[in-house]
């Protein structure tokens, strides 16, 4: 059957519509057989993509894949959110020295070792090396809480890890700015501190528009605003800071993860984040899907050796960065020797730098380059999380009673007290209980409570219907 051939007779609504109905199915469906094999759901919907994408069952037009390239930028700024909410102020003034150094050590020990070795071993040119390099600094930090989160780890190994991941994009983002800087003046034939420059000067400047966006949404979302425009001001906001990105060519991911640091430190609203969690998981899988679709299957063999050694160069240049810089910090024995082992995983911030990777080299390098990140981001996303899982294990994070091994996510989701939203989250970072414990239950369900009370009228207490 030529789905393909069928959607072409339709008229573009209605391609568009089925074609996003065939790309959330498949993802069910195949995290169905993920989630028997103990595999992320992220596995699942890359290896969705591959089967109906262009290389495997075609179901897709190409026309429309690359249409939808702009569900990278919004997927990368909802991850990238996310983990600003891991950015709170008394952590940093506690740990920041300590997870500065570690992460700075681990994400530059990858890159550099990535760049050099593949540059002379298989005799790249610079342009290519460097951007690989580049990419390989990066974390995925989704994964690794995914992880988490499915074995509920908690502790300071938990508590440092968490960090690291929400850093090391940070220094992934400024290392690909410099490296794209440097690429580009290639391109063009020169080379001055203005192509270095700008670019810096954009991530700092979208940093502050992160920062003002932080401030403004704090000031907007009062108690009395209802959820649900409480989600569309937080969403506008994202992606508007998204477009400004887009159109100077700079990654969503620092701004908007630097816009839900400065909104969780303003306002300790942690259930902004859990409902936009609740708003994503159709988007992510999109995107990862979409991802799988772009796997250009038959440049896989002039892959080879390449993307083998990317793949084994990378996990060493982690686990060498974070031992050594673990001993200068003399950290504990079971960060030192277990941390490189839970910063593996790659995927969606990788995934998202390789798309705009592929724009600034030569056609046949620019697909070589994103072939090689999204079959290594497979197989990565496949050994991180048991390697993060045998981490967490190993340093004595995982509690004795371990949860049902069903995969993160699927647990049903409610919006009460005390309910499976808030024991996940308990469960992801320990620090949350401190909320917990200072919130009283009606303080909570005043919180929470989305209609208005009118005034003279005295609150009810009691359950409220989810």
């Amino acid at each position: 059957m030529d789905v393909v051939a069928i959607l072409g007779r339709l008229n573009a609504e209605t391609r568009v519509l089925l074609t996003l109905s065939i790309i959330l199915f498949s993802g069910f469906i195949m995290t169905r057989l993920t989630n028997t094999l103990n595999l992320p759901k992220v596995s699942g919907y890359i290896l969705a993509g591959i089967l109906i994408g262009p290389g495997g069952l075609n179901f897709i037009p190409v026309n429309i894949i690359e249409e939808m390239s702009f569900v990278s930028d919004l997927a990368l700024a909802f991850i990238a959110f996310g983990v600003g909410k891991f950015f709170k102020k008394e952590v940093l003034l506690q740990t920041g020295k300590k997870i500065i150094v570690i992460t700075v050590s681990e994400a530059l020990a990858a890159g550099i070792l990535v760049t050099f070795l593949l540059k002379f071993i298989f005799r790249l040119n610079w342009d290519f090396a460097l951007m690989l390099g580049a990419i390989a600094t990066a974390t995925a930090p989704a994964s690794t809480m995914m992880t988490i989160n499915q074995y509920k780890a908690k502790g300071e190994f938990v508590d440092t890890l968490l960090q690291i991941v929400a850093l090391d994009d940070v220094v992934c983002l400024f290392s690909f700015s410099i490296v794209s800087a440097i690429v580009n003046g290639n391109a063009t034939g020169s080379l001055s501190a203005r192509d270095i420059l700008v670019p810096v000067f954009y991530n700092i400047l979208v940093i502050g528009f992160g920062a003002f966006g932080g401030y403004f949404l704090s000031r907007l979302l009062v108690p009395a605003r209802s959820r649900d425009n409480r989600l569309i001001l937080a969403i506008a906001m994202l992606l508007g800071l998204s477009g400004v990105c887009a159109a100077i060519d700079i990654s969503p991911l620092l701004s908007c993860m630097v816009f839900g640091a400065f909104y969780i430190n303003l306002t300790e609203d942690k259930k902004l984040f859990r409902q936009i969690n609740s708003f994503t998981p159709p988007v992510m899988s999109v995107f990862f899907i979409l991802s799988g679709m772009n796997l250009d299957i038959s440049a896989l063999s002039a892959v080879g050796a390449i993307g083998v050694c990317y793949f084994v160069i990378r996990i060493v240049g982690k686990y060498l960065g974070t031992y050594l810089s673990c001993m200068v910090m003399r950290t504990g024995r079971e960060i030192r020797n277990y941390m490189g082992l839970a910063l593996i995983p790659q995927a969606g911030v990788a995934i998202g730098l390789a798309f705009l990777a592929q724009r600034m080299l030569p056609k046949e390098s620019g697909n070589l380059l994103l072939t090689i990140i999204l079959a290594s981001s497979v197989l990565y996303e496949m050994v991180g999380p048991v390697s993060a899982k045998m981490a967490l294990f190993l340093s004595g994070s995982i509690p004795g009673e371990k949860s049902d091994g069903g995969p993160a996510g699927e647990k049903e989701e409610t919006d009460s007290e005390g309910g499976a939203e808030a024991e996940e989250e308990h469960a992801v970072l320990p620090e949350l209980a401190e909320y917990s414990r200072g919130v009283s239950e009606s303080d909570a369900f005043n919180m929470e409570k989305e209609v208005d009370v009118p005034k003279g009228k005295k609150k009810k207490k009691g359950k409220r219907n989810t």
